[in-house]
């Protein structure tokens, strides 16, 4: 869409479902490619609270090793790790070879939810914002492939989907106090987000918005766009055959679990 507009109508799941099937095996090759070459690579999600981080990244992940792609999601800092470098937290979790490290919400942190809601200092997040770039310009020179998304929600959409967990017992945990005082602060984060942008959109680690308002056309788009951004080949791989079993040792071992506790079928 022109300017990143948003269409009109919402993607329907048939086609949805086609066409995340196709990218999920793309994104396995993806996988193969990445172990082969020892790539090192993080993504990072941000975004308001409803925006879709988590659904975008179990759409990712969903078909491939947990080994290869993992995800990072950390709680609140302890008061040990408030005493740390602020980064130290997320660098224990960097990428090795052969891993791509996604994480949900990170360092942005500091530019976000604790500029807004004042758990840190104004010099801090000034100080955050004018490091910020250099690290980053360290991580990218190490030789480590970093994606940095920010999905962007409406105000309309985000009160739809804050609404719909209110009524849902199966997505009401994802609702806490500070997700009600963020909706409450919708202009305050504005303002943080641009001043963000300004200041971490680097030539060698840019920013890409992706609109989100129609979740299924946001996680489509943001998985094709990683698969456009880490170039990769498929790699040929032996077809594998399953070996015919030993008839060796055979005994009945099904009649060795007599007696045993089993779960109760009821479906």
């Amino acid at each position: 869409m022109a300017g990143g507009e948003q269409p009109n109508s919402r993607m329907k799941r048939k086609a949805y479902e086609k066409e995340l099937r196709k990218l999920q095996v793309r994104l396995c090759h993806l996988q193969e490619w990445v172990k082969a070459k020892k790539l090192r690579v993080i993504v990072l999600f941000e975004g308001r609270d409803a925006a879709g981080k988590g659904g975008t990244i179990k759409a990712i992940t969903e078909k491939v090793s947990p080994r290869v792609f993992r995800v990072i999601a950390l709680p609140a800092p302890s008061d040990r790790e408030k005493t740390q470098m602020f980064l130290q937290r997320y660098m224990q979790h960097f990428p090795a070879g052969g891993e791509i490290v996604i994480f949900d919400r990170s360092w942005y942190n500091r530019a976000g939810v604790e500029y807004v809601m004042g758990f840190c200092s104004l010099d801090e997040h000034e100080r955050f914002l004018e490091l910020c770039p250099e690290i980053e310009k360290y991580i990218v020179d190490a030789g480590i492939i970093l994606i940095k998304i920010w999905l962007e929600v409406g105000m309309e959409e985000q009160e739809r989907r804050f609404k719909a967990r209110i009524d849902d017992p199966l997505r009401q945990w994802k609702l806490s106090p500070m997700d009600t005082e963020s909706f409450r602060r919708w202009y305050e984060y504005s303002k943080a987000r641009d001043l963000m942008l300004r200041a971490t959109n680097a030539k060698n680690a840019p920013w890409y918005i992706v609109r989100s308002d129609d979740k299924r056309r946001a996680r489509l788009n943001c998985i094709a766009h990683l698969l456009e951004t880490i170039p990769f080949r498929k790699i040929s791989r032996d077809r594998v055959r399953l070996p015919k079993r030993s008839s060796k040792g055979h005994y009945n071992d099904q009649a060795s679990l007599r007696g045993m506790k089993f779960v109760a079928e009821r479906y």
